[in-house]
């Protein structure tokens, strides 16, 4: 039992610290969920297409995608729509807005290249929402 008692002690003391700042951490998860629901599910642009991602945006971003009729995937930046995603670096603007770094992936048998678009969040309540996406 004490042999226990003192492995538990050595490995919870040897984790790596978080050094990200909580915000950071909230936003990240959202706009992972985000992304998630984003590449497995269809992108045209459908009113359904957008209900099903409002929960995760600004009323104004709403607004603007429905009136907008860009080519462009607006969270990819792109027409040619990535196969993965990774949500990196992040930059904590203040407690209520953060800045994170996604990179867009397109890996197959003949390509093997990566983008990345920066998606500025807001704290709304408890929710973080996606305010913007830019290059």
């Amino acid at each position: 039992m004490l042999l226990a008692s003192l492995l538990a002690l050595i490995i919870t003391s040897c984790s790596v610290p978080n050094l990200e700042p909580p915000q950071c951490t909230a936003a990240r998860n959202s706009v992972k969920r985000f992304y998630s629901l984003h590449f497995a599910n269809d992108n045209g642009r459908t009113d359904e297409y957008l209900r099903s991602r409002e929960e995760f945006l600004t009323d104004r971003l709403a607004k603007n995608l429905s009136s907008n009729k860009q080519k462009n995937d607006y969270f990819t930046q792109t027409e040619d729509f990535p196969k993965a995603f990774r949500v990196g670096g992040c930059t904590a603007e203040s407690d209520e807005k953060v800045g994170l770094q996604v990179v867009l992936l397109w890996r197959d048998d003949t390509r093997n290249d990566q983008s990345e678009v920066v998606v500025r969040t807001v704290k709304s309540g408890d929710n973080w929402l996606i305010d913007s996406v830019g290059n």
